[in-house]
């Protein structure tokens, strides 16, 4: 197993599952038990130190699994949530004191408000508990979703977006501060490593590494070699993608 090129990891997106709570089949796919033990377990050799739950499409709007996860994993671990778009300040509020720092917009698979709530629900979520708009999307859409995404005041997107496509697209909204999570390898239709390349050097502050464990439906779930991947694609950067510029986005770097 490579080492980390770092004195700890932080580990940006992973799902935590646990049948205890809420969980909705998204188009059949129901997923299997991943705890917080098993997180733990199948981490426990790579330097992670802190990091983010991630709401999946299965988990819909339902929100307990979520705060009990982040009381069980502890402070250096935050959350994104799926919110539906009727919820109001004080739900805002209340996950925002629960340790949630972002409302994720699932345009891939559903199971979170629709792309008509992102303008509005996004914006909200900001100005009321400073709840940032996180997007699983497919780069072909981003055409037509630049200028959305570009409106809201902070912003991320999941797996690299997907595919190669409207890459133009995507590097304008990096150079304007968007971040974009170097997730999902094992499930992305793109080179890798030259994605993760350009997108560094159009802002060095963009990339932030996740496992996406435990990577349900990826055609090759997260392996450690991942981490050398992102390494070699990154000599001056690694540091920077496997920590700094998530912990900073996420209000932990301190």
């Amino acid at each position: 197993m490579p080492t980390p090129p770092a004195d700890d990891v932080f580990d940006a997106h992973f799902h935590i599952i646990d049948k205890r709570f809420p969980l909705v089949a998204n188009n059949g796919f129901m997923p299997d038990e991943f705890s917080v033990a098993d997180y733990r377990a199948h981490s426990a050799e790579l330097g992670i130190t802190g990091g983010v739950v991630v709401s999946g499409s299965f988990q819909e709007f339902d929100d307990t699994y979520l705060v009990d996860a982040l009381e069980t994993l502890g402070q250096s671990f935050v959350g994104v949530v799926n919110v539906a778009d009727d919820a109001t300040d004080d739900d805002l509020l209340r996950l925002a004191s629960a340790g949630v720092r972002g409302v994720r917009f699932n345009l891939y698979r559903g199971g979170s408000a629709g792309l008509d709530s992102v303008a509005t629900l996004g914006r909200r979520a900001w100005d009321v508990a400073g709840l940032h708009s996180e997007f699983y999307l497919d780069a072909h859409d981003l055409d037509t979703l630049e200028p959305l995404l570009a409106s809201l005041p902070k912003v991320s997107i999941d797996h690299l977006g997907m595919t190669s496509a409207n890459r133009d697209a995507l590097l304008r909204l990096v150079s304007a501060g968007v971040h974009v999570k170097a997730t999902g390898f094992g499930r992305v239709d793109l080179d890798v490593a030259s994605t993760v390349a350009e997108i560094h050097a159009a802002n060095p502050a963009a990339l932030m590494f996740g496992t996406d464990l435990p990577s349900t439906r990826a055609r090759t779930p997260f392996r450690p070699a991942d981490i050398t991947l992102l390494t070699e694609a990154l000599p001056t950067g690694a540091r920077a993608a496997l920590h700094d510029n998530a912990a900073a986005f996420y209000g932990l770097s301190a």
